[in-house]
């Protein structure tokens, strides 16, 4: 399994791609395989604020629910609706199309919390 190397990362297995001052999340391919099936997403609404750590959604498949968790400190400026009409979607591009928020970077030390690609590929290895 591979994830991109301009991505930063998470141990919750939530991606972040930062672009300047805008944030775009999504979870990781890692944990869209764990999942399997994903079945319904929950996010949030434009305008919450969030706090790096802070719940912001749910993903459910067949196999479990999970909590989805803000990898910065920010503001929600768009949630990719289409994801809520078609939640597989995570299954199939979970680094691209199944984008599920962007947000307005309000702490960019928040940012020093999260891993690089080579960190995060160790990370899941400890995992098997």
């Amino acid at each position: 399994m591979s994830f991109p190397n301009n991505y930063k990362y998470t141990k919750d297995h939530e991606w972040a791609l930062v672009e300047g001052n805008t944030v775009t999340v999504g979870v990781t391919a890692h944990a869209a395989s764990a999942l399997g099936d994903i079945v319904y997403v929950e996010l949030p609404e434009v305008g919450r604020t969030l706090k790096h750590g802070e719940t912001f959604g749910v993903v459910e498949s067949i196999k479990a629910v999970s909590d989805l968790y803000s990898p910065i400190s920010g503001k929600v400026t768009a949630s990719n609706a289409a994801l809520v009409n078609e939640p597989a979607m995570i299954n199939q591009d979970p680094h691209g199309k199944a984008w599920m928020v962007k947000m307005e970077l309000t702490d960019a030390s928040t940012l020093n919390n999260l891993m690089d690609a080579a960190a995060y590929n160790q990370f899941v290895a400890t995992l098997k």
